[in-house]
């Protein structure tokens, strides 16, 4: 056992002590925040344009501070742009984490001197936690890669500016960044396919022991050593033990990935967002992520079947139920009010507050009103390769055909195959099986006649990561939504027919 491994476990159990501590009383640490944040704003522009000074209750709260998306806040973030203080919370924020908007381009989230910590600490914990639990701390000894965008910071209204994971990069402990991998000027290359030949030229003669990224780039990372040295991961780097993750559902991609490995490793899911870390797995055994409600974010929940209401229900932690979808509202000391950070969650548990991710608010299929949302299809392909335990998946997306050139509307499911079902035929038939299970809209669509059973469109060889690369969007945190209401996508992926 190294150093770095011995001395990590009396702090995992510092940490693990404290997280029961708060997370045992959610409700109390959650007033706590709220009272405190908008106590702390109320001398703000935004805190007296909302009269955060009267604000006593969540009630009030609500009643002032309306639920808005990044478009509805960016005349405030714009004042902070132009040189403004005191705009969202007190002083200037630290840094802008930048990130891609549907309609606004880019997004500049501000981050706080108060609510840097809520990014740094949390991947810290989750670690610490599952060292706590299991007892296993050698893979901290070891080398450790993230997986990240560049930390090359640009400034905007003198504040530095960049993508969260290249922001958060900065604040590596010392103790781990010794251990860090890739070096910096490798960490700083923009062209992903440039920057990821530079990344397996520094670690293949490394002890690697800790992987960290998207799951879909850490595969291209895994598909390139393979391709390179004809080996499976496990005899390069035969100590690596802990794969950490965060930013899509890891299932679909669970069974390539391991089979790249050539053996199981243990892994930790983290639920990261430019606008705060809002959730880690501390548990290997329990289901679900806890909800971190001790880190300067107020949550409030909204039902998805009420979000598009003029006034729909916001409930507090304590008001929310067991397998329900919500939309996520995040109140914080980055001074984001009322903002929609556009996911979903299903609680799993309320003692403590663990969650699963469904999908994204926007990302769903109705175009004739079954609501298809992204856990759905998720479920479906997990189960129907179950099936078929030959197939393997790179990536999928859906989208409905409206106007096919015959027949009846249906829904396009484009994916590129690893390895193709034996019968892609019966795996059709499963798959849309499994989602009239699963979607009573969707079954009553298809037995009405409304809709035909869905299409699967095998894609060519790497179809979505030049799909990808030709959007600009290659590497880093950026991901394929898994369906749209649209077919922007779609359209784009036909180029890449088999």
């Amino acid at each position: 056992m190294g150093i770095r491994s011995f001395l990590s476990k009396p702090l995992a159990a510092w940490v693990a002590a404290r997280q029961r501590a708060w997370s045992s009383r959610a409700a109390t640490v959650q007033q706590k925040i709220f009272e405190t944040i908008v106590r702390k704003a109320e001398n703000t522009i935004f805190g007296r344009d909302h009269d955060f000074k009267s604000i006593r209750t969540y009630k009030d709260f609500n009643e002032r501070v309306p639920v808005r998306d990044y478009e509805g806040l960016s005349p405030y973030v714009n004042m902070i742009l132009q040189g403004r203080r005191d705009v969202l919370w007190p002083g200037k924020p630290i840094y802008f984490a930048k990130t891609s908007g549907t309609t606004s381009g880019t997004k500049y989230i501000p981050i706080t001197r108060d609510s840097i910590s809520n990014h740094i600490n949390s991947a810290r914990n989750a670690m610490l936690s599952y060292i706590h639990e299991t007892g296993k701390a050698d893979f901290i000894d070891g080398k450790l890669i993230f997986l990240s965008g560049s930390p090359v910071l640009d400034e905007k209204a003198g504040i530095p500016t960049g993508r969260l994971s290249g922001i958060v990069n900065h604040h590596v402990p010392g103790y781990l960044r010794a251990n860090q991998m890739p070096g910096y000027e490798t960490n700083c290359i923009e062209d992903w396919e440039v920057k990821l030949e530079r990344i397996i030229d520094e670690t293949l003669p490394e002890r690697m022991t800790l992987i960290s990224g998207i799951p879909p780039w850490v595969q291209m990372y895994f598909d390139r050593i393979i391709e390179r040295t004809g080996k499976q991961i496990k005899d390069i780097f035969p100590d690596f033990s802990m794969f950490i993750y965060g930013g899509v559902n890891f299932e679909p991609y669970r069974a390539k990935l391991f089979e790249s490995i050539g053996r199981h490793v243990d892994s930790i899911e983290t639920y990261p967002a430019s606008e705060g870390f809002i959730a880690y797995q501390d548990s290997q055994y329990e289901e679900g992520l806890l909800l971190l409600v001790n880190s300067g974010i107020f949550f409030q929940f909204i039902p998805t079947d009420e979000y598009f209401n003029e006034n729909p229900a916001r409930l507090s932690i304590e008001e929310v139920e067991l397998g329900v979808n919500y939309a996520v509202i995040i109140n914080s000391n980055a001074g984001l009010w009322g903002y929609s950070i556009g996911d979903t969650v299903k609680f799993v548990n309320k003692n403590p507050y663990r969650l699963v991710v469904t999908g994204r608010i926007k990302h769903f299929i109705s175009a004739f009103g079954e609501h298809v949302i992204g856990e759905e299809v998720e479920k479906a392909m997990q189960y129907v390769m179950k099936l078929f335990p030959e197939t393997g998946i790179v990536e999928f997306t859906v989208a409905p055909q409206v106007t096919p050139a015959e027949g009846l509307p249906l829904h396009e499911w484009y994916v590129e195959f690893s390895k193709p079902p034996a019968d892609m035929e019966k795996f059709e038939i499963e798959l849309d099986k499994k989602m009239q299970e699963l979607n009573v809209y969707y079954e009553d669509l298809i037995t009405g006649k409304i809709l035909r059973p869905l299409r699967v469109i095998p894609l060519q060889k790497d179809a979505f990561r030049n799909y990808m690369k030709s959007m600009g969007k290659l590497g880093g945190q950026n991901k394929v939504p898994r369906l749209a209401n649209d077919r922007q996508i779609a359209d784009e992926l036909s180029a890449y027919q088999l």
